[in-house]
């Protein structure tokens, strides 16, 4: 059965000197084991890993799991510091190494682009460069240091985004307010504050009628839709006695629910059966977070193994092959 694995991720090592060099508060701290962790001030954001610089790691890696092919996404914090011109260089370095990996693994790797999302203007540029250079969809945060995505600011990045019906991986990052809610403390930000970050970006787009303006950009929510799924019942309640004033969407939550993705990052069977209760099998694709540290590919699995055969074919591989034109 082929598997398409759409929430991977890199690193490269220049991307990386250009955060040490110029990332404001983010930066390298040492962590207790000994090894550098990816920190905003006080909060960890991301692990580094061997698997991040290394396709022909990745490459092995996917053999020895049975992955045909990987899409490859910088993970946080993107290209969202260090002004204008620093995150232009770091989303050009990160897609150009991307697109180099598709050029040397053709059968095997695929990109989401970055984007200085910061920069309207620079970003449809960048978007438009590396479309043409082989990037099947676009990566963002959940928040652009701390602005939210439905935001009028990023109106023409999204408005090419949905002329060019492209995938969007919308992935969480530390969320505003971390260090008022003491998130840095046990990595609450990664095991709650980015299951937050999701859910509120997404959960503003629904009620503020994003996908009514975009409605052909297809946005897949990573980690199984963080809380989304578990909120059903309390949008429809909401939307059932709120003001209609307070809500700017043509249909019902549950409607918008139905509209977009997600992957299967749940690390655990059941949550994953929940979620396709709530969206159906053909809303939910096969991912794996590789390489975090918190990576689950034996999770993902296992868990769409004990699917019904229809719902397996469809998550591994079936949906993404649809919504990526594979």
């Amino acid at each position: 059965m082929t598997i398409i694995d759409v929430h991977t991720h890199a690193y490269t090592r220049k991307w990386l000197e250009i955060l040490q060099q110029s990332g404001g508060q983010y930066g390298l701290k040492t962590r207790p084991d000994g090894h550098q962790e990816i920190f905003r001030g006080d909060t960890p954001v991301a692990f580094p890993q061997p698997g991040h610089f290394d396709y022909e790691l990745r490459i092995k890696q996917m053999d020895a799991t049975g992955m045909d092919v990987s899409i490859v996404s910088l993970t946080c914090p993107n290209v969202y510091f260090g002004g204008e011109e620093i995150s232009c260089l770091a989303a050009r370095e990160s897609n150009d190494n991307m697109a180099e990996a598709q050029g040397q693994y053709p059968d095997r790797i695929r990109w989401f682009s970055s984007l200085p999302l910061e920069y309207p203007q620079r970003a449809v540029e960048e978007l438009v460069r590396t479309c043409d250079n082989g990037a099947i969809g676009v990566m963002v945060l959940a928040n652009v240091s701390g602005r939210s995505l439905n935001d009028p600011f990023f109106a023409p990045v999204w408005k090419e985004i949905d002329r060019r019906s492209l995938p969007v991986l919308l992935h969480p990052t530390d969320p505003p307010g971390v260090d008022l809610m003491d998130m840095g403390q046990f990595d609450l930000s990664w095991s709650v504050g980015f299951m937050f970050d999701t859910t509120l970006a997404i959960t503003r787009m629904i009620f503020d009628g994003f996908f009514d303006l975009y409605p052909n950009l297809k946005l897949i929510a990573s980690h199984g839709g963080a809380a989304l799924p578990y909120l059903v019942g309390r949008f429809e309640k909401g939307d059932e006695v709120e003001l209609p004033q307070r809500r700017k969407m043509a249909q019902k939550p549950t409607d918008y629910l139905r509209h977009i993705y997600y992957d299967c990052i749940t690390y655990d069977a059941r949550a994953l059966q929940y979620l396709i209760s709530i969206v159906g099998a053909d809303r939910v694709m096969f991912g794996t977070d590789w390489p975090h540290q918190v990576y689950d590919t034996a999770g993902a699995l296992a868990n769409t193994g004990s699917l019904p055969p229809d719902q397996c074919a469809a998550i591994r591989a079936d949906n993404a092959m649809r919504v990526f034109k594979i």
